[in-house]
Order: structure tokens, then sequence, then C-alpha cells
């Protein structure tokens, strides 16, 4: 695809029809997290097994939440830790948006927001302190560049215009045609990030001028991936509740070779699985490339 925008890496390049797949998160609790990720989040328990459960939208049996059990794990610090900042759940549309404003009303439960320019945004935190973004997309003619970067910024969310977009319906769950629609890390250094996620892994580079953070896509998309430098960290642990995985779904098998070879080039581990070629971020991010299901 030749877009009006956006850095291609020098090499390999992730293929236009990349999207992102199921996040893996390790909890305390999971009866608690389970109680919130279907009672405020709407997500539909797909799974359950001793330790683990596996959560999708209605209608839908596509993984979008994997929670795994640790008990005496520790909460997410304020700070945050080197690792998830948040992962995003993309809604179909405004509609659905609006009537997901409606259901946090009736629960009582707070969230912050955000108009993105590209997206308008709620943002909350579950039971362990992991951030959690629900979102729609504009269409993408309302979307603006300039000198190939794509205008993103954060403003004040117009919650009234959402509500009304809602119209009678009410709340029901996530509804069919939910996805994972990005993922957001705290990293300890934007070059680095850049040099394994845009010129090792293949993403475009979109939106690199916003204050500390830097964005990455493939297909045009406003972003799979945000960066940002606004913990200190540390990294997560295996003591702490954390991202143990994020997934990209790529077409092909032939894709997967191809990324493989260019992170071995740039010197990082990649190791094929039963589940994808796995790999990690220079903080210890585990992601895991496959093919879809």
């Amino acid at each position: 695809m030749t877009l009006d925008y956006g850095v291609a890496p020098p090499g390999y390049r992730l293929p236009d029809a990349t999207r992102l797949g199921a996040v893996r998160l390790q909890v305390a609790d999971l009866g608690r997290s389970l109680d919130y990720y279907q009672r405020v989040l709407g997500l539909r328990l797909l799974d359950r097994t001793t330790g683990q459960a596996a959560l999708g939208a209605e209608g839908e049996e596509r993984r979008l939440v994997v929670l795994h059990e640790r008990p005496g794990v520790r909460p997410v610090p304020r700070s945050g830790l080197l690792g998830l900042y948040h992962f995003a759940i993309l809604l179909p549309d405004r509609q659905a948006l609006g009537r997901f404003v409606a259901h946090l009303g009736t629960l009582g439960e707070h969230a912050g927001s955000a108009d993105h320019a590209v997206s308008e945004a709620l943002y909350l935190t579950d039971p362990d302190g992991l951030g959690i973004e629900v979102y729609a997309d504009r269409p993408r003619s309302q979307w603006r560049h300039d000198n190939r970067e794509l205008y993103m910024t954060t403003g004040r969310l117009d919650i009234r215009s959402l509500l009304a977009a809602a119209g009678e319906r009410s709340w029901t769950g996530m509804p069919s045609g939910t996805t994972m629609g990005h993922v957001h890390l705290h990293v300890g250094d934007l070059e680095r990030a850049e040099a394994f996620y845009h010129r090792a892994l293949g993403f475009d580079k979109v939106v690199w001028s916003y204050p500390g953070a830097l964005f990455l896509s493939a297909g045009g998309y406003h972003h799979h991936l945000g960066n940002n430098t606004w913990s200190s960290g540390p990294a997560a642990s295996p003591d702490d509740a954390r991202l143990l995985q994020w997934t990209i779904v790529l077409p092909a098998a032939t894709d997967i070779a191809d990324a493989a070879r260019s992170l071995h080039a740039a010197g990082h581990e990649a190791a094929e699985s039963e589940e994808g070629l796995l790999s990690a971020d220079p903080w210890g991010t585990s992601l895991c490339l496959t093919l879809p299901r």
C-alpha cells in the first residue's frame, strides 16, 4: 500500500493485512478479574481451566483477552512498570462506544477519556492496575497528516455527543466485530524501541513527534503499537501483574518466516513454537507472530 503518510522500515515491512490478536495477562485473582472483565467490560467467557480463562466479544469465538492467575502478584504501581501501558479494545462503531459510556455510568465506574482526532477513547484500570482502553475509530477520510506524519492529539472527549450517538439501544456486552485494536507499551528508550519494532520487526512509523512517544502500524492504521517513556520502570517481573504476551496476526506463513529473518538479522532472538514465532523487545515484553485461526 502506498500512503501519503508514515515512514516505511528500511528492510522487511509487515503486510498491510496485519492485525492484532489476543493479549495474555497475569492477574492475582482469576475470579475477581473475570467479574470485572465480564461485568464492566462486557466480554464473554469463552473457556476456563484451572488458573486460566479466555474472553471474547458477543457471538464470536475469537479470543481477545486471556487471563492467567498467579496468586500474590503485586498490583501495577501508579508510576507504571516497563511493559504494558494499556491494551486497547476497538469497538465496531461510535454508537457502541456511546452505549458503553452509558453502561459505565449505570455501574458508577470511573473512566478517563480523550479525543485523539483519529479516535475517541475511554480509559480504565482493572483490579490489578492493568491499563485498558476502549475506543472507536473515526473514518480514515477524517484523519489528517502533515509532512508524512499522522496527526494525533489528546483533547477533551465530547461525552454528550457519544451518549446521543448511542440511540435507544442499551449496552449488552462487547458487540460482534470488536477487535484488539492496539497495544501501548512503556519502554526504556524510544530509539531502541524504534530499532526493534520499526527496523527489525517491520512496522511503519506513523507518529513520532508526540511528546515522549512513538506510534507504529501496518497498512496505514493510526497505530497498532504505541511506545512511550512515561514510566521510569523497572520492568515488570514474574511477581507483578503484567502483560505476559501480545499477538500479531500475519496473513501467511511466508510473512512469519520473513519477519523471523529480519529479527535474526538485527540480532534479536525469535523462536518457533506451537503458537507461532516468539520474540521479546529489549525490556522483555513478549510477542507472538501467528496465523489467523
